[in-house]
């Protein structure tokens, strides 16, 4: 009997302390939520705070040297008096106090910087972008809009440096599209955003006498760096992706699904530069996709088409009475673009090496 009873008590205890838990995940996940976002927003606090610190130090020395006519070698002294007075703070180098002017005098002529500094994004980002932005970039516009894009994206400063030495600002929203003639606004900017001319595939090396196949296969090989070159917001969903129509079946080259665009993107490859019927297997493409695959939240699908070249003219007019959403970009694969004539054809292809590789295995 006493078991039985010990049992029972056990039941209810256990009982009980369901009953105690419940709701605990959902209050658990709400204060951890907001004790990140507070971290977060102390993080934006603290790097502005600094930001705005190494401006007015960047500014007092640009003011002095124009009025006292101070050379370097004052800064110099400086940086050491500073390390010297916060021994423990890191920040006062040399290097750095020379930077803090360089980013004064870069900025100082640009409204905002007069008005309201918050409103400039170079002050919402972290002081290792600014340097990096400074250092590889000349143009002010230019470095605004690095610094702009960093917090949109949330990009680090690898991924950073990897979107100015690919010289993201003169590519992207590039390509030439029929976007707003066909999508309503705001989708048609943000389409028009998402492609870039060129695409650069510089971790693809091809023969000069490399066919779609070739360039398809090593695209699908490299998926990550790919997806990367495409930029936020490609999914992929296949290559070689069938459509059948009328017990016929199509193949398109890559498809793909954009998550802030909510649409099917269809991107067919050309090993050739661009020829005006390509808009018409293009449009066929589409109209498939929008028919068999595409949901009644999604957005209409989009095409591009990836030459090796394509002539303005020529594809103007071959968009002009097409009513679909579609664009054409040129692509380039730098490694083999960068090579000597000469040499270009001795570079082995991706089939080649692994060919290689299991031969050695054997």
């Amino acid at each position: 009997m006493a078991k039985k009873s010990d049992k029972t008590v056990a039941k209810r205890a256990s009982s009980s302390a369901a009953q105690d838990l419940k709701g605990y995940k959902e209050l658990l996940q709400d204060i951890k939520k907001r004790v990140k976002t507070s971290q977060i927003k102390a993080a934006v606090a603290v790097n502005r705070e600094l930001i705005q610190l190494y401006w007015e130090i960047g500014r007092s020395i640009h003011i002095k040297q124009e009025k006292e006519g101070w050379g370097a070698h004052v800064i110099e002294k400086l940086a050491k008096d500073l390390q010297s007075a916060f021994p423990g703070i890191e920040g006062f180098s040399r290097r750095n106090i020379f930077r803090m002017r360089a980013f004064y005098q870069a900025y100082e002529k640009v409204p905002q910087a007069v008005a309201q500094l918050d409103d400039l994004p170079i002050f919402l980002i972290p002081w290792g972008h600014n340097a990096l932005i400074l250092e590889k970039v000349k143009n002010t516009k230019e470095r605004l809009w690095y610094a702009e894009k960093a917090i949109e994206h949330g990009w680090s400063r690898s991924m950073l440096e990897t979107w100015i030495k690919s010289d993201l600002y003169k590519r992207e929203g590039k390509a030439l599209t029929n976007f707003q003639k066909t999508l309503p606004a705001p989708q048609s900017d943000l389409a028009q955003q998402t492609i870039k001319d060129p695409f650069l595939f510089d971790f693809l090396s091809l023969h000069d006498d490399y066919v779609e196949k070739d360039l398809e296969n090593g695209l699908v090989a490299h998926i990550q760096k790919f997806l990367l070159e495409l930029g936020q917001g490609f999914a992929f969903m296949g290559h070689q992706y069938p459509i059948e129509v009328s017990g016929d079946t199509s193949y398109i080259d890559l498809l793909f699904y954009h998550v802030k665009l909510k649409c099917y993107i269809v991107i067919e490859l050309k090993a050739r530069p661009f020829k005006p019927s390509d808009t018409g297997q293009l449009n066929y493409y589409l109209s498939a996709v929008d028919d068999l695959l595409k949901g009644e939240e999604d957005n209409p699908t989009i095409g591009i088409l990836l030459c090796k070249s394509r002539d303005k003219i020529k594809a103007e007019y071959a968009f002009r009475h097409i009513n679909r959403p579609m664009g054409v970009a040129e692509y380039e694969t730098m490694l083999t673009k960068a090579l000597p004539k000469e040499l270009k054809s001795t570079l082995p292809t991706v089939k080649e090496i692994e060919d290689e590789l299991k031969g050695d295995a054997k």
